[in-house]
């Protein structure tokens, strides 16, 4: 089935304002120059409602777990910037996506996650599709027959959907480049976790009280790590921090080695078979652009995916997953790996409520990025730059990997265990 454009909704008064390159100026210019974004990216409805339709609905979003659709039958329910999609594996085990939207006159198809069969089934007028999306059933429409009426011609409109390890992405635009080139050298980078193997070992939903950007800045950065984090900071010593990012549009930093003398907590559960010196001993930081922050410890992953509600409210849906040589851990074993997270987690979540608060009543000039620390922060600016002024999604620059000399790493040093990657 030829994948379309998704059609587009009139364009919101204002848009334009933040496709012009004059909005990014501070964006632009070098690291050691470059500040924060304008206040109003993170407050004003405007640029929300920019942002939903010039870069949600042009990117690769995490809609999901790939493990929640594993299964023919199951129907997933996600909503990609102002469009709502469902997702399911047809019968030969084929990952699957639509536009939630009968073909007949429209009507959502389903509203929330649900077990379907083998048929979905528009609520309205009982018009029935196949889990490929091909059109099967029209009751009663046949018995006036229209001459001009062909069932291969309306099928459910597709949208692109993939997995990678551990997460499920949609895309709605079918001009944006592949998941492949997306992601980059990151499933090379990371391949040897095997996360697609790995299991879901609990999950939270939390509701957030500040725009998505300021959580995935704040989980990108580790200049804040002393003050906010201090329990951490004995773990993912702030020495220990050094740049883990190649081509693609993510941003990543990792802590090597991982500390065990103050705080144990990351070596309560045994690490994953097979690893490779360097992921054996470190903690790997990548925030996937746009909605995605993995943590990946040797022996666990803790993994947030954004949902942005608001400017000022984000839904973060938080699963631990496990490694497959890993044997069945209780909710006792691990309590004490759960809730160094959460404790870790809800001091990002006041800090960037505060954050969010400050940008809100006080709507102050941007100020300077800290070159030493924030450099992934202005990775991920530009990366927001250049999706929102883009003509078109396959124009979008895919960034390339980190200057490995001296000067570039701005006094981070060289990792004692480097990644390796391939």
């Amino acid at each position: 089935m030829k994948i379309e454009p998704v059609p587009r909704e009139p364009a919101v008064h204002g848009v334009g304002r933040w496709a012009d390159e004059s909005v990014w100026t501070g964006t632009r210019v070098p690291l050691t120059a470059a500040t924060g974004l304008l206040p109003e990216s993170y407050t004003d409805e405007g640029f929300f409602a920019a942002e939903r339709s010039r870069m949600f609905e042009r990117s690769w979003v995490a809609v999901g777990n790939a493990a929640e659709v594993a299964e023919a039958g199951r129907l997933l329910v996600r909503r990609v910037g102002g469009r709502s999609i469902i997702i399911t594996r047809d019968q030969e085990g084929v990952l699957r996506g639509f536009v939630n939207s009968c073909r007949h006159r429209g009507t959502e198809l389903a509203a929330a996650d649900c077990e379907i069969g083998n048929t979905i089934r528009c609520p309205y007028h009982r018009w029935g599709y196949g889990l490929d999306g091909s059109l099967r059933s029209t009751p009663f429409f046949e018995e006036i027959p229209r001459p001009d009426f062909n069932r291969d011609d309306f099928g459910l409109v597709e949208v692109r959907v993939e997995t990678w390890g551990l997460l499920l992405f949609a895309c709605v635009d079918a001009a944006t480049p592949t998941l492949c080139e997306w992601l980059g050298d990151l499933p090379d980078r990371m391949g040897g976790y095997g996360f697609e193997h790995w299991r879901v070992q609990s999950e939270a939903t939390l509701e957030v009280r500040a725009n998505w950007k300021l959580i995935t800045e704040n989980f990108q950065e580790y200049y804040h790590l002393s003050w906010v984090h201090p329990e951490l900071a004995k773990v993912s010593r702030v020495k220990d921090h050094y740049r883990y990012q190649g081509p693609g549009m993510y941003c990543g930093q990792t802590t090597t080695p991982i500390s065990g003398d103050d705080r144990d907590d990351w070596l309560v559960l045994p690490p994953a078979a097979g690893l490779n010196q360097s992921d054996l001993v470190s903690g790997r930081f990548v925030a996937v652009f746009p909605n995605v922050m993995l943590a990946a410890l040797p022996n666990h992953v803790f993994l947030i995916r954004l949902e942005p509600v608001a400017p000022g409210l984000t839904r973060e849906w938080c699963t631990f997953l496990l490694p497959p040589s890993t044997p069945e851990v209780s909710d006792e074993d691990m309590a004490q790996t759960r809730s160094f997270w959460f404790d870790i987690n809800n001091e990002d979540i006041d800090i960037v409520e505060r954050g969010q608060r400050g940008l809100a009543a006080g709507a102050v000039a941007p100020g300077p990025l800290a070159p030493r620390f924030e450099e992934p922060l202005h990775r991920f600016h530009n990366m927001l730059a250049d999706i929102m002024t883009a003509d078109c999604p396959s124009e979008i620059a895919i960034p390339c990997g980190d200057d490995d000399s001296e000067a570039a790493r701005l006094g981070s040093g060289v990792n004692p265990y480097p990644p390796e990657i391939g």
